[in-house]
């Protein structure tokens, strides 16, 4: 019988920027315009913002996530506990981004079948501040606050069709947060690369 080991080093660089700067520039694209109006929705931006939706939110957290499970199931190149969390948000909120980057390409669609997607990503946002804050680690358990609040909101933009004053407030609600997220996603971006290659102390 053969038997073939993988050994690799242990890493002390988790691709975590690359998930901060992929979900923080969606959410600056997507919030200034929720929250702005600016620019105007038509045929022609709602391809623009699904195409980079995608690319941005979509692929790069995506990638991070498969990153991340690899190295924790099957290389132990990482050993962090926190870091399955991560796994999983990166990849399900990548996969989140592809769906929601497809249906702005495609046009309109009923914002009703967005209430148990919202419902579900509320689920794992509070997951992530329980496993975050329990882990003694603030500053990524202030991003899935920030997640938390839009998920909450996105439950009520859902309800547009049934509720429209509310979904039109509610819409500009979560530009708000999707803005403040995404910032503070985007100074993490910062923290982690700083921390990582020139020894800053940025979380710490």
């Amino acid at each position: 019988m053969l038997g073939t080991t993988i050994s690799l080093p242990i890493s002390a660089f988790p691709p975590l920027a690359l998930g901060f700067m992929g979900l923080g520039t969606g959410y600056l694209i997507y919030g200034i315009q929720e929250l702005f109006g600016y620019p105007k929705r038509n045929a022609d931006n709602d391809v623009a913002t699904g195409i980079w939706g995608v690319w941005l939110p979509g692929f790069f957290q995506f990638v991070t996530g498969i990153y991340l499970f690899a190295g924790l199931t099957l290389f132990g190149t990482f050993t962090a506990p926190p870091l399955y969390m991560a796994a999983l948000a990166f990849t399900a909120y990548g996969v989140h981004w592809f769906a929601m980057g497809w249906i702005r390409i495609r046009g309109k669609s009923d914002s009703r079948i967005n209430l148990g997607m919202a419902i579900g990503f509320l689920l794992i946002s509070i997951l992530g501040t329980t496993v975050f804050f329990g882990a003694h680690d603030p500053a990524v358990g202030g991003i899935f606050i920030g997640l938390i609040c839009v998920y909450v909101t996105d439950i009520l933009v859902s309800l547009k069709p049934d509720l429209p004053q509310l979904g039109a407030v509610s819409e500009r609600v979560l530009g708000f947060f999707r803005l403040g997220t995404g910032l503070w996603l985007l100074y993490m971006m910062f923290a982690v690369t700083l921390d990582f290659t020139i020894g800053y102390h940025w979380l710490t």
